[in-house]
């Protein structure tokens, strides 16, 4: 059975809709309509199937279920070399943001002095989905033991009209003063961040329960 097939057998045409507006830049008809635990399942398949070396490489690919599985494929790859071959030769095709959120590689965690070169290059990119990228990584894998005070500039330094690259900024700041307090505010209190973006940041935080009422208050000052 081809993936393809395995696909439109879990379609739902109601989740298809849903989907369409969710990411309004991929045309309606490359969107099955297949939810996020159908497609992971699909992907544990293709991961322990004959064919997952022919199927990583055949790109680009139709459809956007398609590359949410190819990606979900790739961050299950526990070699950390060819997890990073894989995630470079697939960034260029990324055209949307769930197909840039959805996936963490497993083995990124335990090599975090490794990654960080390609971080920096990620978030450099002109191509928008590989910055977002990036900046996801740098959010989910450098703001506990490993933090350092200069990768807020690496977010903070990124200038961009792009919606879903200033959302994503928006969202590690956030983050950031949800974990990193102290370092963080001080890029809210000396405006040091693209004004829209300074403004989403505190918004997302002030909604956070992650960050303290006391915080909160103060954040909203900022505004």
């Amino acid at each position: 059975m081809t993936l393809y097939s395995r696909l439109m057998e879990v379609r739902d045409e109601e989740y298809r809709e849903f989907q369409t507006k969710l990411v309004p830049n991929i045309p309606q008809e490359m969107i099955l309509g297949v939810r996020t635990p159908e497609m992971r399942r699909i992907a544990r398949m293709v991961f322990e199937g004959p064919d997952r070396e022919t199927f990583l490489d055949d790109l680009p690919h139709r459809y956007y279920e398609e590359n949410l599985i190819h990606f979900f494929v790739i961050a299950m790859i526990r070699d950390f070399d060819e997890c990073i071959r894989r995630v470079e030769g697939f960034l260029p095709y990324v055209d949307c943001w769930p197909v840039s959120d959805q996936a963490t590689p497993k083995s990124f965690k335990k090599n975090h002095q490794k990654l960080l070169p390609y971080i920096r290059k990620w978030i450099a990119s002109e191509h928008v989905y590989t910055a977002r990228f990036g900046m996801r990584m740098l959010m989910n894998e450098y703001l506990g033991e490993d933090f350092r005070e200069e990768y807020l500039q690496l977010v903070a330094g990124k200038k961009s009209d792009e919606y879903y690259l200033k959302m994503m900024a928006a969202w590690y700041f956030a983050t950031a003063l949800a974990k990193r307090y102290e370092e963080t505010v001080p890029y809210f209190e000396e405006r040091r961040l693209d004004e829209w973006v300074h403004k989403k940041a505190i918004q997302k935080a002030v909604e956070s329960y992650r960050v303290t009422d006391e915080h909160k208050e103060y954040l909203k000052s900022l505004r």
